[in-house]
């Protein structure tokens, strides 16, 4: 009884793909490191996320004088830094072979940089620079997101990888949306908050999320030292077994990526982030201008409707396995993530008969709290409704929000399901090569459309209005699908020289019929044979 439970465990320790390629210390170490990924992810994610509802205030608090549109280029500066160094970091990964060091590196300028964020303060002057000087090199760190991504793929057999990527996006959404999250659970602090050298350095509601930044950023670190951090790669092991190669790299340099496939799903994640992150761009002015919210409605009900698409998004994650396993992933690509992506951009078009509501100046009730006190609600003027200035309000019919909600929801089902299969399938199209700067690439894809999006809001919508904006972006759409429905067939793992057969005497000696009896049988007639030529 005793031998049956061990051997029930050992099954459940290694599966079936995995035996003979590591032993059931390895596996788990492999499984450990491959956790360590995740919460990395997560941790990226968080960076950037956590400071976007309070950045405003903060750099109001600090230069009054700054304005909004530098707020933008600080808020552009984290994805710009990690666009540049992604390819970077990528290649120095696979100069070394290792992830440990540039990880390290990237996670130290992460927790300076978050810990320089949270001490503006203490800078008598040009405080605003210092932001946006803080605010890229956070960026810069998150390049590690290439080498995380390139280490993931190595680390999972081909069967694992699915899930593994599914797990990755779930980290890196669960890290956008714990971001806000955090940054309100702080809010009571206020803005006084609690001196830590007084005069000089205080902790309140917008110094404590730079500082759970640090907080984090030093349990990363630790959880990267060579005795919690093992590096197990898997990839090309399983590759060098199925196709009798002698050495890893020999198996990977096997491989010739296929530059057709490699730059489509480069471009075709491009075009996904790019119209994700547009309309978590729009979403609140699109909201203000269409329903004539007003700007505290706008970030209610948004706020509403982007944690049920977070949580959308998670189902969607977890309904990629299955799916994959009853379709061939390109395919759910196309249909599941891509499809889902044109009817939601498509439902965007105005249903409506008439323009929306040309921006008039309303009355509305503030209540305005601070740290430990609620002040009386005060009257104020606020301007609601479409700007005169943007010369499309006249003339353009509003949006309903029922097409708004709709159009959310496909999205909020495709985007997960795009993002993740493309990932998917890349690292599975580039082999068991190293990935570093493939991966590099992609993320800097990503980290372009983060860039681009506010520029297109900015010269597209507020000119042209929503037919121009979302005709733009279904027609990109439309073609990224049909270019993918052509090259489908490419979108697969490359082909391996096959394994070497074995020698010819061995196939000999062997069970094989001769003569249509066995090799043993065959031979035993022969020793009863009488030998006439010696007679």
């Amino acid at each position: 009884m005793d031998w049956f439970r061990k051997r029930k465990r050992k099954r459940r320790c290694i599966p079936e793909e995995t035996e003979g390629l590591e032993t059931p210390q390895e596996k788990r170490e492999r499984v450990v490191c491959i956790r360590i990924i995740y919460f990395t992810m997560f941790l990226m994610s968080l960076g950037f996320s956590i400071i976007l509802t309070g950045v405003w205030p903060y750099l109001d608090k600090l230069d009054p004088t700054a304005g909004k549109e530098f707020m933008g280029y600080i808020v552009g500066a984290n994805p710009l830094g990690q666009m540049i160094f992604s390819p970077l970091v990528g290649w120095w990964g696979n100069r070394l072979g290792s992830i440990r060091l540039p990880l390290l590196f990237s996670l130290t300028v992460f927790t300076l940089s978050s810990a320089c964020y949270s001490m503006l303060e203490i800078f008598p002057i040009y405080r605003k620079y210092w932001m946006l000087g803080s605010r890229f090199f956070v960026g810069v760190s998150s390049a590690s997101i290439a080498v995380c991504r390139s280490y993931l793929s190595a680390a999972t057999t081909l069967k694992e990888r699915t899930g593994a990527v599914s797990m990755v996006s779930l980290a890196q959404v669960l890290g956008f949306v714990v971001g806000p999250g955090l940054q309100a659970a702080v809010t009571p602090l206020g803005d006084k908050g609690v001196p830590l050298i007084p005069g000089i350095l205080t902790f309140n509601m917008y110094t404590a999320t730079g500082w759970i930044n640090v907080l984090l950023g030093v349990f990363n670190c630790i959880l990267f030292l060579p005795s919690i951090f093992h590096e197990r790669r898997i990839a090309a092991r399983e590759a060098m077994m199925l196709h009798g190669m002698e050495s890893e790299e020999e198996t990977w340099k096997q491989v010739h990526p296929d530059y057709i496939s490699t730059w489509t799903l480069i471009c075709a994640f491009f075009v996904l982030v790019f119209n994700f992150v547009l309309l978590e761009t729009l979403g609140t002015s699109l909201t203000m201008d269409q329903f004539a919210w007003t700007k505290a409605d706008a970030l209610y009900y948004m706020g509403i409707l982007m944690s049920v698409g977070a949580v959308v998004a998670c189902v969607a994650f977890v309904v990629i396995g299955p799916l994959c396993k009853r379709f061939q992933e390109r395919k759910v690509l196309m249909w599941g993530g891509f499809l889902f992506m044109v009817i939601g951009g498509a439902l965007y078009f105005p249903w409506g008969s008439e323009p929306p509501i040309i921006a008039e100046e309303i009355m509305v009730t503030q209540v305005n709290e601070t740290y430990g006190n609620r002040n009386n609600a005060v009257n104020e003027t606020e301007i609601v409704g479409c700007p005169s200035v943007q010369k499309w309000c006249y003339y353009i019919p509003a949006m309903t929000v029922t097409q708004f909600l709709l159009g959310y929801a496909f999205i909020a089902i495709g985007y997960p399901i795009g993002v993740t299969l493309i990932q998917t399938i890349f690292s599975k199209v580039l082999g068991p090569r190293p990935q570093g700067v493939w991966m590099g690439l992609m993320t800097g894809a990503g980290c372009l459309s983060r860039f681009m999006g506010p520029v297109f809001v900015s010269f597209i919508y507020t000119r042209y209005g929503t037919i121009w904006t979302f005709s733009i972006t279904t027609v990109m759409m439309i073609i990224t699908m049909v270019w993918l429905q052509l090259v489908e067939k490419r979108l697969v793992p490359p082909d391996l020289p096959p394994a070497p057969l074995p020698p010819i005497e061995l196939q000999v000696c062997s069970s094989e019929a001769i003569n249509g009896k066995s090799s043993m049988e065959e031979y035993t007639h022969l020793q009863e044979k009488p030998d006439t030529n010696y007679s």
